[in-house]
């Protein structure tokens, strides 16, 4: 039989595997290696994504051609690793070694240390690693220890492939037995970002189901136990990957594995120096395992008073707060073991002064009281130094106690910044590769700078520098990213497919006309449909549904403005746009626009009318009276509308009012959340205006909240700029993703948050309780940016604070809002300087909150008593009164009492 390329490529690009096996086995040696320059310049030339286009895999085939015919493993690894291979483990390790057996290969080892050292340090492809560790054991070599193969190897034992996972024996049978155990173990503790892989879902082959609780740490434990492994190495290792630190996912496997292994007194010893160095500074889960094996070290006897000062001090003002008061508890009782030192430790004790938690530095206080006698006059007067760091009601006490005066409440939080001056734009594009640099860079990630930017220089550069220019410096971009400007099935609505028919029409001749047909019928194109949008935006006001390219909600607006300007910049001679902005928010200096203005009527042309409402929405509610009076001598349409506007105060607020929306208890929408969700109606204040005006001005929410909403994940400084001094209606349309950051745990849509804020215009329901959802947030990064933002609304005068503060009460109360997330971002406030106006939120909140004692308010109490304090605050409070007059020592009773005594002293 005559072994042919023709043959076996057709047999590959069929997925007929036993027939290439058997064609292979058939062949001579002689005639293998003859194949091998055909395999090579097919699989060379064949495109990254072949193995998804073609109707059936043909990577499979063409590996066990690989591997049947190249004379080398440095040849055969080289196809193998092509973009356009991805896919050729799928012919698995048993067929593989088949064909590599009959050839009685000897670079077989070679060849798997050749892969492995490629195999990527994330996303390898999960059939991979059993043909690499089969070729490694069948070569008789070593994997090379590198992050990907470490990961590739921990995967496999931990996540079997899914065909595979009904036959796998228990994980600790199969690390015990596997052959590259102890050269890849010690990896998982050597590399640090293993520790997110030990901790994710494992498959449990006992039980035949997904486990969340990290597996590996129990198996290597028992591994131990019965002396596979070595108890002090994978000590050690368990120690030293505790010290170097990293996140707390990333660690929690570690603890666990140290947990498991229960070191004794002597191996607890011998390590005391790096527990003492884990305490002050590492994640809250290793500093409490470091503490228990210091704590039984002392308790053995066997600890230096000295380390355990030394580790104390910093450990006392972490944020931990059982941590740090089982601290004090230890100190305590060494301070009554040791009568001799006990000032020492007393002194360190006093290190919890600088605690933010007021119940904290109570704690120390009361620890030190109750042994102040021991001390000589040296110690206490150090103590009672240390003791001007007490806040809320302690200074008094801590006065007292020592015998020193109480110190006059002092401001210890910076100043809060006046606000900032907002930013003006970038300078305009100029030239046709400038144009095309930011095109590229609008591709990669858009805003509404770029687009703003982009639309402006499209219109000037074609107005000054011509077609053929535009063209020869925009047609390789349109040519490199089709997927933007190429029409699909999921793009057609997209503003970026609709730039590149604007572009088109600018630069060629032959365009419109040959726009990209669309799938709605075979006499409809993408121009038509353009057309018809904007018509229908212009003469009707409306903007989304079946029948238009057009998004209907405000970022919608960016895509009619779009739309109009692929319509319109062939067919009118307007050489700019009147609505580019002159400041970030989107805000337009009236003066910039009656310049515009006059420059159109000098040269005779009118603005796009969506451009022009665009440009009247983004002017500020007042104006310069030179401005106003310059604007009365325009004589063009746009010019009388301009003045008009100036001088009837522009766009009247929209009626933004609360609305709740009740839990859908009848499950009808799987994703909706279960808490009442409260969002805002927004109504236009008048009939008539701008055709753009009443959609904007509209949001009429459903009944039920929505699961999950992301209408504007992507687009929330594209619709803060469509109305930059109206952000209550900009609040109204985002509220229902910035309840989600809250209620639904989302991660995106916070952004527009600081956006909101640097706008301009009253502040009503939706933008308060936009602020109220992001201070309690699932997430850090989106709670980070609510408090950018409250700290922005705090440094300008528009009042603000009682609503959010009123939303703050009315979403904790029933726990809507945990006020566990809320308390840190208040905090946050508080150091940040925003005290003034945070306490108009607590005063204003925490009726609502004593009525109904959600979980976490003693801390909102813990940080109103020392934001009291820093603003000398004497308010009274509805409710608190009652709470502090209550029987009891509950955490509650006390803060409450506490803040009772600094508003009445």
């Amino acid at each position: 039989m005559i072994l042919t390329w023709d043959d076996l490529h057709a047999r590959a690009r069929n997925e007929g595997l036993p027939g290439i096996v058997k064609r292979l086995a058939a062949a001579t040696e002689e005639q293998r290696l003859a194949l091998a320059p055909e395999v090579e310049t097919t699989i060379k030339g064949l495109d990254r994504n072949e193995w998804w286009r073609a109707s059936k895999n043909p990577n499979p085939g063409y590996a066990l051609v690989v591997i049947g015919c190249m004379p080398t493993a440095a040849r055969a690894a080289a196809l193998l690793q092509r973009t356009s291979m991805q896919t050729w483990a799928q012919v698995g390790p048993a067929r593989f070694l088949e064909v590599a057996r009959l050839r009685e290969l000897p670079w077989l080892g070679d060849l798997g240390v050749r892969l492995a050292q490629k195999l990527p340090i994330r996303d390898a492809d999960d059939e991979l690693w059993p043909i690499v560790s089969a070729l490694l054991n069948e070569g008789d070599a070593e994997p090379p220890v590198t992050e990907g193969v470490v990961r590739a190897w921990l995967d496999h034992l931990l996540r079997p492939p899914f065909r595979h996972r009904g036959a796998v024996a228990p994980l600790s049978i199969r690390l015990r037995e596997d052959p590259h155990r102890d050269t890849l173990l010690p990896g998982l503790f050597e590399f640090n970002g293993l520790g997110t892989d030990l901790a994710a879902l494992s498959w449990d082959a006992s039980n035949k189901e997904w486990d969340s609780t990290p597996a590996m740490p129990k198996v290597i434990a028992h591994l131990v136990g019965e002396g596979t492994l070595e108890r002090k190495a994978i000590l050690d290792l368990t120690v030293d990957r505790l010290l170097r630190g990293g996140k707390p996912n990333e660690l929690r496997p570690f603890t666990l594995l140290h947990d498991a292994l229960a070191p004794d007194e002597d191996e607890l010893t011998a390590h005391a120096l790096d527990y003492a160095r884990l305490l002050p500074d590492a994640p809250g889960a290793v500093a409490t395992v470091a503490q228990k094996a210091l704590r039984a070290v002392d308790d053995a006897g066997r600890l230096e008073l000295e380390t355990l000062l030394d580790t104390s001090g910093p450990t006392l003002v972490r944020k931990e707060k059982t941590l740090v008061k089982a601290q004090l508890a230890w100190l305590e009782k060494v301070a009554r073991r040791e009568p001799a030192r006990a000032g020492e430790v007393l002194e360190t004790v006093a290190a919890a002064f600088g605690h933010p938690a007021l119940d904290v530095q109570e704690r120390a206080l009361t620890l030190i009281g109750k042994q102040v006698a021991r001390l000589d006059p040296d110690t206490l007067t150090r103590i009672a130094d240390a003791s001007t760091g007490l806040a809320g009601d302690l200074p008094a006490r801590a006065a007292e106690l020592f015998g020193t005066s109480t110190p006059e409440a002092e401001e210890q939080i910076p100043e809060l910044l006046p606000a900032a001056p907002t930013a003006e734009m970038p300078p305009p594009i100029a030239t046709a590769p400038e144009l095309a640099e930011e095109l590229v860079a609008l591709c990669h990630e858009e805003t509404a700078i770029r687009w703003e930017r982009v639309l402006a220089g499209l219109v000037s550069v074609y107005a000054t520098e011509g077609a053929e220019v535009l063209g020869a410096a925009l047609r390789p971009v349109l040519d490199r990213y089709t997927g933007d400007f190429g029409e699909n099935s999921w793009n057609r609505t997209e503003p970026l497919l609709h730039l590149g028919v604007a572009i088109r029409s600018a630069i060629g001749p032959d365009l419109p006309a040959n726009a990209p047909r669309t799938g709605t019928g075979s006499s409809a194109n993408l121009w038509e449909w353009l057309i018809t949008s904007v018509r229908t935006a212009w003469q009707g006001g409306r903007r989304g549904g079946n029948d238009s390219a057009l998004a209907a909600t405000p970022d919608g607006v960016l895509g009619l403005r779009v739309a109009e300007t692929a319509t319109q910049l062939t067919r009118t001679m307007v050489p700019l746009i009147m609505a580019t902005p002159t400041h970030v928010t989107g805000s337009i200096d009236p003066a910039v626009l009656l310049e515009r203005l006059r420059r159109a009527e000098a040269e005779g042309w009118q603005p796009w009318p969506v451009d022009f409402e665009q440009a009247l929405l983004r002017l500020p509610r007042e104006a310069d009276p030179a401005v106003t009076a310059g604007a009365a001598g325009l004589t063009s349409p746009a010019g009388r509308q301009f003045a008009a506007w100036l001088s009837g105060g522009g766009l009247p607020d929209p009626v933004s009012r609360r609305f709740e929306q009740a839990p859908d208890t009848k499950g009808r929408d799987y994703w909706a959340p279960s808490l009442r969700r409260v969002v805002a109606i927004l109504e236009p204040a008048r009939d008539g205006g701008l055709r753009l005006e009443r959609q904007l001005l509209t949001v009429v929410p459903s009944v039920h909240p929505e699961g999950y909403p992301s209408d504007f994940h992507d687009t929330g400084d594209v619709v803060a700029m469509v109305l930059p001094h109206h952000r209550e209606a900009v609040a109204a349309w985002v509220l229902p993703e910035l309840a989600a950051l809250a209620d639904q745990e989302q991660r995106e849509g916070s952004a527009v948050l600081p956006l909101l804020a640097e706008s301009s215009g009253p502040v009503g329901p939706a933008l308060s309780y936009g602020v109220a959802y992001g201070l309690g947030a699932r997430h850090q990064e989106n709670r980070v940016a609510a408090v950018d933002a409250f700290l922005t609304l705090a440094a300008r005068p528009e009042p603000f604070a009682a609503a959010v503060g009123a939303a703050l009460g009315d979403l904790g109360a029933d726990g809507v809002l945990k006020l566990s997330r809320v308390g840190p971002a208040l905090a946050e406030i508080h150091r940040a300087g925003g005290s003034v106006a945070l306490w108009e939120v607590l005063v204003t909140a925490l009726p609502s909150l004593l009525a109904a004692a959600p979980h976490g308010l003693p801390d909102v109490l813990e940080l109103a008593t020392q934001v009291a304090r820093a603003v000398h605050a004497r308010s009274e409070i509805a409710g608190l009164g009652e709470v502090a007059g209550r029987a009891g020592s509950t955490r509650l009773v006390k803060e409450a009492k506490r803040l009772q005594t600094v508003l009445t002293h």
